[in-house]
């Protein structure tokens, strides 16, 4: 054993000294941390939470009881960094995998359908051999409904389907200017570092749509609600947060992304923020509300 005497002395004063130093060299790194992390990552798992919760508050009681057992399956994902302990982690989980390129690289490309604003929206383009968002919420479906696979296989399943119904109703998961939806549009938001016109919608626009929500947006939502908000196809949804991202353009090149080059940056406001909270507001509760269906056709079917 050490000995456990304490220092007398300038010893004593320099290790006081040195573990101050310590602490505040800490809380400088946690800070910079803080401030330079990609904030798409970190509020686009707030979004996909919410998707997620929203699902979970208006799925029948059978698929609740389904989702709970696949669950325990969660060890056969093999990926302990990335955990799968509730709907709400399952969500999350492609965007988290995505550390794991080597093993995951051939799943980047189902996240998004990305069609050009300036043409005809055409559901079947940009999604060769199923590679894209749409063809992989049907595959997803399909293999979570089959109790003849694998619950490791199924559980996948589960997290691809919560994940890319979220990314659909994103409007720049769908409709771009030939910028990798927004990611090559670089932008400013009131003193924050440079970020992307795709970064801030999936950051700082989502966080404030699901903050500022009255009623929140996780809650049990009545047959009249679900009447409004929910059904529709995978095309119309696709169509849906196509044009949306067509107007997201306009507001942020303040013309048309049709009438010339886009410019080389743009800068979002708070007012620009709050004109387009409803409409974050609305897909999330979409995107949650025909997720739930989805899991009660797969796995509670009447």
């Amino acid at each position: 054993m050490g000995c456990r005497c304490r220092g007398r002395g300038l010893g004593d004063r320099t290790v006081r000294g040195a573990r101050k130093v310590i602490r505040a060299v800490s809380v400088v790194f946690a800070a910079a941390a803080l401030l330079f992390s990609p904030v798409a990552m970190a509020w686009g798992e707030y979004g996909h939470h919410t998707v997620a919760s929203v699902a979970w508050e208006n799925v029948r009681p059978q698929t609740r009881i389904a989702v709970r057992q696949l669950l325990k399956a969660e060890k056969g994902l093999a990926t302990p960094g990335c955990r799968v302990r509730s709907i709400e982690e399952a969500g999350y989980w492609p965007d988290c995998i995505r550390s794991q390129s080597w093993r995951f690289a051939y799943t980047f490309p189902w996240h998004y359908q990305t069609e050009p604003v300036c043409k005809a929206y055409d559901v079947k383009a940009n999604c060769a051999n199923g590679n894209c968002v749409t063809g992989q919420i049907e595959r997803s479906r399909k293999v979570l409904a089959d109790k003849s696979l694998p619950a490791a296989e199924r559980l996948q399943a589960l997290a691809f389907l919560v994940h890319f119904t979220g990314d659909l109703h994103m409007p720049l998961h769908s409709g771009d200017n030939y910028d990798l939806g927004g990611n090559q549009v670089k932008a400013t938001y009131g003193e924050a570092p440079v970020w992307n016109l795709h970064s801030l919608w999936d950051g700082q626009q989502a966080e404030r749509s699901i903050s500022s929500a009255q009623p929140p947006l996780v809650r049990r939502y009545s047959a009249q609600e679900r009447a409004a908000l929910a059904g529709g196809t995978l095309a119309d949804w696709g169509r849906e947060s196509w044009d949306l991202a067509r107007r997201v353009y306009t507001r942020a090149f303040g013309r048309s992304p049709c009438d010339g080059k886009a410019p080389e940056k743009i800068v979002w406001t708070n007012e620009m923020i709050a004109e387009f909270v409803p409409e974050g507001q609305r897909r999330i509760s979409q995107a949650g509300l025909r997720l739930a269906d989805l899991l009660d056709e797969a796995l509670a079917p009447r």
